[in-house]
């Protein structure tokens, strides 16, 4: 099985972390657009062409059996047009909205995403299917994907004035559950529950790698050129820095520049 599994920076390194654990054996490629980096003030227009141009390129020259979207904003945005425009089995990631429901003892949860995702119908849509009868509050926040790749970088982070907005809405002190809409937040899970420990905090990394094995389960894995490899769509000014942190991850071959 040949992964390429997709981000806009970091976030997808979570998912990549939880797949490998899952099955050891499996053969990622990652492709990290921080040229294009953040995603979520990007109007979606913009985003759909760019991220699909990028994917398809991708997808030409890596040759994976399947590809995971490992970003939520890129998910809403653009699964649509990749599955119409290519066979191969995408994954998308989706905030946790079903779990955090489902763990909910006061009925009142929240959504903390990017403003892209925020604002999707999609999201209203698993709101309504999975939480119909939840109190829900929800924050576009603007800074924390940012705030997540300096903490990736082993540097100091504050989260409390980026997350302080969903909690201090009407009605939200009664909020036990969190649903995480964008995998960057995967590495900030530690600061949010120091800042807030009677929530329980969803994360989507192990949803999204249990889906991605339950979908290609059955993919032999051919001989993948480059299989293994980082790829980066702008140099990383910090490579003395990134290059160790990949390597916890199995990437120990870094790319940058475009494809």
């Amino acid at each position: 099985m040949h992964l390429l599994v997709f981000d806009s920076g970091i976030g997808g390194l979570g998912v990549v972390r939880e797949i490998r654990r899952l099955q050891p054996r499996a053969r990622i490629s990652y492709l990290a657009d921080n040229g294009f980096f953040p995603y979520g003030e990007k109007p979606d227009a913009a985003l759909l062409a760019h991220i699909v141009g990028l994917i398809g390129r991708a997808i030409e020259f890596l040759k994976p059996d399947a590809v995971v979207v490992a970003c939520n904003t890129a998910s809403t945005i653009a699964l649509g047009a990749l599955r119409a425009a290519y066979a191969l089995p995408f994954i998308g990631c989706v905030p946790p909205i079903k779990p955090a429901a489902a763990a909910s003892k006061t009925r009142v949860i929240g959504v903390l995403a990017t403003a892209a995702t925020v604002r999707r119908a999609y999201l209203r849509e698993l709101i309504e299917t999975f939480a119909p009868d939840c109190e829900i509050h929800s924050l576009g926040a603007p800074t924390l994907a940012a705030l997540a790749e300096r903490k990736f970088r082993g540097q100091a982070v504050d989260v409390a004035s980026a997350v302080a907005p969903l909690f201090s809405q009407p009605g939200a002190g009664r909020m036990d559950a969190v649903a995480l809409g964008c995998t960057h937040y995967t590495f900030l899970h530690p600061e949010f529950e120091a800042l807030y420990p009677g929530v329980t905090w969803f994360d989507p990394a192990l949803p999204v790698a249990r889906r991605t094995l339950a979908v290609t389960g059955g993919i032999s894995t051919p001989a993948a050129a480059r299989a293994g490899a980082a790829w980066f769509t702008a140099p990383l000014a910090d490579m003395d820095v990134m290059q160790p942190r990949l390597a916890e991850f199995g990437f120990y071959e870094i790319c940058q520049g475009a494809l």
